[in-house]
């Protein structure tokens, strides 16, 4: 008995001993399971990061994309590269002779890889390497890209990609001039015409524009007489910015022969090629026979500008030159040496002679507008004279002159069919007629007709898009203020009564708006079109104001930044950080010009008429918070915040 106790006890014993082995052992082989799928992800992930580092080959052609274009170049001496587009047809067309390419440069010793990049979907390559038309060919040496601009073929694309890949080659020389105050005069008084870009190492538009211009220096240097373009680093050389009031960047200006006029046009290889070769010709075109005044006359749409001298030497011919150059961008300017254009003008020579069109001519006005123009003559003058007598009584606004012609206020516009054709042109001078009875009388505003289509949405703007009237008139006011005539039967008398309520300020703007925001106490402050002027210009306030559109990519990007610049300055009383969608409310100030979004002005109390664009590129909080500290009249804090 006692026997079979003690073999009882030792069996106990050893199933007690197996039971705690067993539970002793569990947590070992959890641990051990749990790290075994822990490292099952990671090799997940890493086989995930493998699968998007892959390279894929499509007819010999590699495959580059966002993810995977930085690992693959990191350790190649020279890359060929395509951006393309699928839709493209020019693209299409060179695929064959690109995989061709692609085999040639295979068997080059070393070999070169080719690679084609989907620039639609890869837009973080397209734009970091400035891609803006399909196909874009560019070799990539170390790292960095050269363009390639020959023509697309196996031969040419294969014989520069293996002259890049030698050890010893390095990129030319940059043909646009480096300038600073050494040699600046010297070389801009010497040039008949040359261009000069001011820009600072930092801006991002100044970086966009920088390939852009030196391919343009290259293709004016080609030609016969060469145009030059030239650069200053603004930020180094701050007398010569200071000299020409360089406030924004980039900002380009021509010279000829040293004296500064503003650059207005394209900010592309082509449009500054383009636009280049225009202003190194003459601002001014000779006009011979007597006809071709004539059908100014009578077909011309637009002022009509001719200067009358004896010859190429009369000293008043060269001041009128000069003072065309100011203007060639805006105005067509025209000179004669004919003695009879000068008896068909009724002036002698010596004299600018300004006048309109037949059809824009009335009993109301003279039929031309004479300057006379001595060698001491100012420039200004003669420019002045030319502004002055710009548009008749009532001229025709169009959306290709508005910016240009239409800029002063208050402005009376009459919309309705405007057609001068020869089907139409009397309806349309009928009513012209009846607005001109009006504008006699008001010579202190400015008088249009305008195509109610052309200017559909102004019209919708105005509340006038439903009147249901044939005729239809509004004033556009100074600060970007508008005035809506109510609809009636039109003629002389309603315009006249109309007019004459605004000059005794007895009319309300009309102001597209948002609604007003019940609740605006964020950290940035909703303005809206009837809450602009008693929010941004608030002459007690420092503001802060964002102009954006809903649809706006980079806008989207800053929203979180600008937040952020909200919350900072949330405490501070005399500052508001604020925004506005531009495209649903009038910004009833002319000086804020919004042209793109987003933009952002800086309005300083006390000095609302003078905003500050804030022109860095780097929209990100630092540069913002130094944007606003460097302008902000006065920082305090609320108690709340203290």
């Amino acid at each position: 008995m006692r026997l079979r106790k003690a073999c009882l006890l030792v069996l106990l014993l050893a199933l007690a001993q197996l039971l705690a082995a067993a539970s002793a052992g569990g947590p070992d082989e959890d641990s051990s399971n749990k790290g075994d799928a822990v490292e099952e992800e990671e090799e997940e992930e890493e086989e995930e990061e493998e699968d998007d580092l892959e390279v894929k080959e499509e007819n010999g052609v590699l495959v580059l994309n966002d993810v995977n274009f930085d690992n693959f170049v990191a350790d190649k001496d020279t890359v060929l590269l395509e951006f393309y587009a699928p839709w493209c047809g020019h693209c299409k067309q060179f695929a064959p002779e690109y995989e061709k390419i692609a085999s040639a440069l295979k068997e080059n010793d070393p070999p070169v890889p080719v690679a084609k990049i989907d620039a639609t979907s890869e837009s973080a390559l397209a734009g970091r390497f400035g891609v803006s038309g399909y196909p874009t060919i560019k070799i990539l040496k170390k790292g960095q890209a050269v363009d390639y601009e020959g023509s697309r073929t196996q031969d040419e694309i294969v014989a520069k990609v293996k002259e890049i890949s030698q050890p010893n080659w390095t990129p030319p020389p940059e043909v646009t001039l480096v300038l600073t105050k050494e040699n600046f005069d010297e070389v801009v008084n010497d040039a008949d015409i040359i261009l000069v870009e001011f820009y600072a190492p930092w801006c991002g538009h100044c970086k966009k524009l920088a390939p852009e211009y030196e391919k343009a220096a290259k293709e004016l240097s080609r030609r016969s007489p060469p145009i030059p373009l030239a650069k200053v680093d603004a930020t180094a050389e701050t007398d010569l910015a200071k000299r020409f009031d360089v406030s924004g960047y980039p900002t380009l200006k021509i010279f000829r022969r040293g004296k500064p006029f503003d650059y207005n046009g394209p900010r592309e290889k082509y449009g500054i090629v383009d636009y280049m070769i225009e202003q190194s010709g003459p601002p001014s075109k000779e006009i011979v026979a007597l006809k071709q005044v004539q059908e100014f006359l009578k077909d011309r749409d637009d002022v009509i500008i001719i200067g009358v001298f004896k010859a190429e030497s009369d000293p008043a011919y060269q001041q009128y030159q000069d003072a065309a150059n100011n203007l060639r961008e805006d105005y067509k300017f025209h000179h004669t040496f004919s003695t009879e254009i000068a008896k068909f003008l009724k002036v002698s020579s010596g004299k600018l002679v300004v006048m309109q069109p037949e059809k824009f001519q009335s009993k109301y006005e003279p039929r031309s507008h004479v300057m006379d123009i001595q060698s001491s003559t100012e420039g200004s003058a003669i420019k002045d004279h030319v502004l002055k007598h710009t548009l008749p009584l009532v001229g025709h606004r169009k959306t290709s002159n508005d910016a240009k012609r239409y800029t002063r206020r208050p402005l009376v516009v009459v919309y309705y069919s405007v057609d001068f054709s020869f089907d139409y042109r009397a309806a349309t001078q009928f009513w012209r007629s009846k607005v001109l009875e009006v504008a006699k009388d008001f010579p202190e505003y400015t008088f249009a007709v305008a195509d109610e289509d052309d200017f559909a949405t102004e019209v919708k703007d105005l509340g006038l898009s439903e009147s249901g009237e044939d005729v239809n008139a509004a004033i556009l006011d100074e600060g970007g203020r508008k005035f809506a005539m109510e609809p009636d039967d039109f003629d002389s008398d309603t315009l006249r009564e109309f007019v004459r309520a605004f000059k005794k300020g007895k009319l309300k703007p009309v102001v597209k708006s948002q609604p007003v925001p019940k609740n605006n106490k964020g950290p940035v402050k909703v303005v809206v079109g009837k809450t602009f002027d008693s929010i941004v210009m608030d002459p007690k306030k420092d503001v802060l104001i964002e102009f954006y559109a809903p649809w706006c990519g980079h806008c989207k990007q800053l929203e979180p930044e600008y937040t952020a610049l909200g919350k900072k300055y949330k405490n501070h009383k005399n500052l508001v950080i604020a925004k506005m969608d531009a495209t649903a409310n009038d910004v009833t100030n002319s000086h804020y010009k919004v042209e793109g979004f987003p933009t952002i002005y800086f309005a300083p109390r006390g000095d609302k008429k003078n905003p500050i664009k804030f022109e860095d590129g780097n929209r990100d909080l630092e540069h913002l918070s130094k944007f606003v500290e460097e302008h902000a009249t006065k920082l305090s804090r609320t108690r709340e915040d203290l």
